[in-house]
């Protein structure tokens, strides 16, 4: 038999063999791996998938908070909720302070953290001071902005010499809501910002001086490309976190829908069908519909992501 030949013979088997073994090692990793992911898996089925299955369930039940006589209706809650003209409101009221917000914070959180991160004298209390007000509680910063807009003793039309009745005038209260929320939030935006431009290499920025670049030039075409990745997860995040507003209107409200219910969000809504109407199958399809949402503006943002990556090999 030829060298040649015994190498044809051998070559084969050696692959083979490799295969298998790194088929064995898989194996192996899995079933050690899984002893440590088993638990995470046990809490998201419990505390995640099994909900909403039964939220899915009961979408297509009459069902209330008692849970007794539930019978099936099919597709009648989803019908209801198509022809609701409260459910519409509450969602035109969440996609309209989300259209507020996005911009807003997305905007403020790049320029804080550009000063923040220029800024010579007193880096760390600047960058303390802009993410600070994100630690506190919703309920505790609903109600700082609650005391600050109220028209007899809030500081907001004192310092301003306004006379504006923020919190009790369907123009402004929800306004106020976003003013709220932009002060409360931005400090999570601004610290992805911050992280972001400290990871832009210096000798980009040196190379542009070099050729003449100013300042403006640089923060065109050099800061706002390498930052573009991170501007698209800022901008995802803040419409998730915005289309599911809740917390800080319904404390700055009173736990109320607002003056002629103009601060009124969709989560609110739903709650209240759940909660107060006990109709927890209406609020359960209502709700399938607000997830339905929330996946597709998920997918979006892979989608997105994934063609922008591919069009950049």
């Amino acid at each position: 038999m030829t060298t040649t030949s015994a190498e044809t013979i051998i070559r084969p088997a050696r692959a083979r063999t490799a295969a298998a073994g790194a088929t064995v090692r898989r194996r192996q990793g899995f079933q050690h791996g899984g002893w440590f992911v088993a638990p995470f898996l046990a809490l998201f089925a419990l505390f995640v998938i099994w909900p909403l299955l039964r939220g899915l369930y009961l979408s297509f039940t009459d069902a209330n908070i008692s849970g007794d006589g539930a019978s099936f209706v099919g597709l009648d809650n989803y019908r209801e909720a198509l022809q609701d003209p409260l459910m519409w409101d509450a969602f035109g009221h969440s996609a309209y302070f989300t259209l507020l917000v996005v911009p807003c914070i997305t905007v403020l959180a790049f320029l804080l953290a550009m000063l923040a991160h220029h800024i010579e004298r007193g880096k760390w209390l600047w960058r303390l001071c802009f993410f600070m007000p994100f630690l506190l509680p919703s309920t505790v910063a609903a109600n700082l902005w609650q005391w600050l807009f109220n028209p007899g003793t809030g500081m907001v039309n004192h310092v301003f010499g306004l006379d504006t009745p923020w919190l009790t005038d369907k123009s402004y209260a929800l306004l106020a809501v976003v003013i709220t929320t932009l002060w409360w939030t931005v400090g999570f935006s601004f610290l992805l910002y911050l992280a972001a431009l400290q990871g832009i290499p210096a000798h980009l920025y040196e190379a542009a001086k070099l050729d003449g670049a100013n300042a403006w030039h640089r923060t065109l075409h050099i800061t706002l490309p390498m930052l573009r990745n991170i501007t698209g997860l800022v901008v995802a995040l803040q419409i998730l976190a915005s289309l599911q507003v809740f917390d800080q209107a319904v404390v700055m409200q009173d736990f109320g829908p607002g003056p002629e219910e103009s601060t009124r969000t969709f989560v609110q809504y739903t709650l209240e069908q759940g909660f107060t109407s006990y109709r927890v199958g209406y609020a359960s399809a209502i709700s399938i519909f607000f997830f339905v949402l929330i996946a597709a503006v998920a997918l979006a943002r892979m989608w997105l992501l994934r063609n922008r990556e591919e069009g950049g090999r």
